[in-house]
């Protein structure tokens, strides 16, 4: 729920996934409320995941309690969607991120919970820990932290 970017958020978040596809946009038609041709709705896909946006006004906003969790597999990934849903956002830590619009986000390497999982806790508590320190999650420091490096 949008207060009047929805159509500005499924643009984006289509260019920025690769995956992605605008499925269908609502209109207001003549004669309505709105002036015609105003986007009312939308549905888009990401990676067979369907969302669906809405104008609402300014009645709702985003809370950080949701997040929307994307695993990187590279850290050219995890840059790439950094730096395109940070774009007039707020960076956060461990890998969270708002974007312009107040929708929080969770970059994050599938290695990193691979790492943290591992059944050594002196391994994982150390890759927590360096975790811990960052914003953007840095993959190569993961596994430095994690081999003690």
């Amino acid at each position: 729920m949008f207060n009047n970017q929805a159509e500005e958020a499924i643009n984006l978040y289509t260019s920025v996934f690769k995956n992605s596809k605008i499925v269908s946009v609502t209109r207001a038609p003549k004669g309505g409320q709105l002036p015609e041709g105003t986007f009312i709705s939308g549905t888009f896909e990401i990676d067979g995941q369907l969302f669906y946006t809405y104008n609402g006004g300014p009645y709702f906003s985003f809370a950080e309690g949701m997040s929307l969790f994307v695993n990187c597999e590279t850290q050219e990934e995890v840059d790439e969607l950094w730096s395109k849903l940070s774009a007039g956002g707020e960076e956060q830590q461990c890998g969270w991120i708002k974007d312009k619009f107040g929708v929080s986000w969770q970059i994050i390497p599938t290695i990193l919970m691979e790492l943290i999982q591992d059944k050594d806790p002196e391994k994982a508590g150390r890759t927590i820990k360096a975790m811990l320190q960052m914003k953007k999650i840095d993959i190569k420091k993961l596994q430095q932290a994690y081999a003690q490096e």
